[in-house]
């Protein structure tokens, strides 16, 4: 793998189908794991195989559909999970399974009144068990963002000497801050040994609205493996979301990070999941939210319609959006009446303008927006339009 490449590990069909009332079945899992196959993503951790004999089905029949990605299969650092993962993901090109056990004081004590030197044997052990069934390992140690790091760096060493392959950090709880979270894996790149021959990767979580700054930083720092989510579905507040880290890397190409994400399939595979999941997306999200490329005020719209990059620093067009959308509201000035009027078969003089502009004002203070029937209707109050209306 190139040194700037940043491999997108999808976990839709596994954290985001947490998320209640989002359960799939396997018919419309298969659907969306092909279009994750077609998107380009690198891993579809596709589910958690000993959960449920339907996880288990699932996760068996993606394995035998994906043609390039790899596909994972999630797992406890318990040997009969680790077993049932591996007969689930026996169909697939290139299997993995992803084991692994919480490392944070927090977990060992409570979650499993434990002890540290324990918890490095268990992890070893699963990552050793692991390695008998596939060679693609990937460890996480839960709850790795409230770890400390002189603990979190010694467990990761003994995994890689079990046959980990790739490191997962997670911030489980959302806490970390952008700079504590690059500064962990900064840390690990720096003081664990054979950390060369791995790959460290992202799990962001959403709680306090930094999963993608925090992903961002963690490959800045060195990960080189984003754990993500269509539309950042997940439990809780969501993971990080697979559109905006991808788009984030596209547009700043001084970071010299690139991935293999189709980004002209992006906002159709964002309506397949928010559909089949019944989980629909707020309107001013991201990439892919209906108004990411929609301007109503007045000094934006004139802006935009002068040149697009104005206001706008990603083509709507290299997310799959057909063009940017200019919604008229009371907020709306005369540039933006005439470009929609235009749209729809108006050529306006500057007189004509005037005039229609105030018969829009009008409208528009008793209604949140014009739309185009309502061009039709405010046009029919301007004089002599006719003789020069185009259509």
């Amino acid at each position: 793998m190139q040194n700037n490449q940043v491999q997108i590990f999808d976990t839709t069909l596994r954290d985001g189908e947490q998320v209640p009332g989002c359960k799939l079945d396997t018919t419309q899992k298969l659907v969306i794991a092909e279009r994750l196959d077609l998107l380009g993503v690198n891993v579809i951790e596709a589910g958690f195989p000993v959960s449920s004999p339907g996880d288990f089905k699932s996760v068996s029949e993606i394995a035998k559909i994906v043609k390039n990605a790899t596909v994972c299969g999630l797992t406890r650092a318990v040997e009969n999970d680790i077993k049932v993962a591996a007969e689930a993901l026996k169909f697939a090109k290139y299997p993995r399974i992803h084991t692994g056990i919480g490392t944070s004081d927090s977990h060992i004590k409570y979650k499993f009144n434990s002890t540290r030197d324990k918890v490095i044997e268990r992890a070893i052990k699963a990552v050793a068990y692991s390695k008998t069934f596939v060679e693609d390992v990937e460890f996480y140690a839960e709850d790795a963002g409230r770890t400390d790091n002189e603990f979190l760096a010694k467990v990761c060493e003994e995994v890689i000497k079990a046959g980990a392959t790739v490191l997962n950090i997670p911030d489980t709880t959302g806490y970390c801050l952008p700079e504590e979270y690059g500064a962990k894996m900064k840390y690990l790149r720096e003081n664990v040994k054979g950390i060369e021959n791995v790959t460290l990767s992202c799990h962001c979580h959403n709680d306090l609205g930094l999963a993608t700054a925090n992903s961002i930083a963690g490959v800045i720092n060195g990960a080189r493996q984003i754990e993500c989510t269509i539309n950042g579905i997940g439990e809780r507040a969501g993971n990080t979301a697979l559109e905006e880290v991808v788009m984030i890397l596209n547009q700043h190409p001084y970071l010299n990070l690139e991935t293999s994400i189709n980004t002209k399939l992006l906002y159709d595979t964002s309506i397949m999941v928010r559909e089949k999941m019944g989980m629909p997306v707020q309107p001013n999200k991201a990439i892919v939210g209906a108004n990411a490329f929609a301007h109503s005020s007045g000094i934006h719209q004139d802006g935009v319609i002068k040149n697009r990059e104005t206001y706008e620093i990603m083509d709507p067009e290299d997310v799959g959006v057909t063009e940017s959308a200019i919604v008229l509201t009371a907020r709306s000035g005369r540039a933006a009446l005439a470009y929609r009027a235009k749209k729809v078969g108006y050529e306006l003089t500057k007189i004509q303008l005037d005039e229609a502009y105030k018969a829009f004002l009008e409208m528009a203070d008793q209604q949140k927006e014009i739309k185009d029937e309502d061009i039709h209707v405010i046009m029919k109050k301007v004089s002599n339009l006719e003789k020069s209306a185009i259509a």
